[in-house]
């Protein structure tokens, strides 16, 4: 399973929000450059970046230091937030980003995101954010009537190969994530899974690899010292 570390840039800092909510954010460096070569000595193999004013706006505007990552570090980097057109995930992928994330144009333009999986394959992945089984959409400003499961297979007929699955009520609570609702998704799809939200302790990273899913994302719980990611590189 892979691990991989959160970068949430917000107004050109590394930031991180309780449960999506913009007027919680707490910073943790001026430099999310800087954040990313520090995860990359400490032995990351993958990171994970949002753009959250580009999840918020649909406008990448922190693109510019994502490609400054992409150049700076030699691991991959995957990249979501406000990415809604082709002409953008052209430009990330050019930049070196190694997966570029859809998430909101994946509900409202499922025709972009047909022709962005045919174009880009397996560099493209999507993002599906959910609150109590729905998804939600516009920096989970929004709460739409699909359900994340009955999403999970269009996007398998469409060609997806993996998803991010987050439990926005976990998110950012140093609660423990949603195993129930993460093992459910997993199982229900040959997709690759990469389980997102209140991953806090070694013990909810041991219970999500024994369901095989792909990888783990996880943000606050490193940023805040309850989790070591030197210690979780060592199993």
């Amino acid at each position: 399973m892979i691990i991989f570390p959160a970068i949430d840039i917000l107004d050109g800092k590394c930031v991180r929000l309780i449960q999506g909510d913009y007027n919680q954010e707490r910073v943790y460096s001026d430099s999310p450059i800087a954040m990313a070569k520090e995860w990359e000595e400490k032995g990351a193999e993958y990171i994970h970046i949002v753009d959250l004013n580009g999840a918020k706006t649909g406008q990448s505007i922190n693109k510019d230091i994502i490609q400054e990552i992409a150049t700076t570090v030699s691991i991959p980097i995957q990249v979501g937030g406000g990415i809604r057109s082709l002409e953008t995930i052209k430009e990330y992928i050019e930049a070196g980003v190694s997966r570029v994330i859809i998430g909101t144009a994946a509900i409202n333009d499922q025709e972009f995101l047909r022709e962005a999986v045919e174009k880009f394959g397996e560099k493209v992945a999507v993002s599906i954010d959910a609150r109590n089984g729905y998804v939600a959409t516009d920096g989970w400003t929004d709460t739409s009537d699909v359900l994340a499961l009955d999403l999970v297979k269009i996007l398998e007929e469409i060609g997806v190969t993996t998803i991010v699955y987050t439990d926005i009520a976990k998110d950012g609570m140093l609660q423990g994530p949603n195993l129930a609702e993460q093992q459910t998704i997993n199982e229900a799809t040959k997709i690759d899974v990469i389980a997102s939200g209140g991953v806090t302790t070694k013990e909810d990273v041991e219970n999500l690899e024994a369901f095989n899913i792909y990888g783990v994302i996880i943000g606050k719980a490193l940023y805040d010292g309850k989790l070591e990611f030197e210690s979780l590189m060592e199993e």
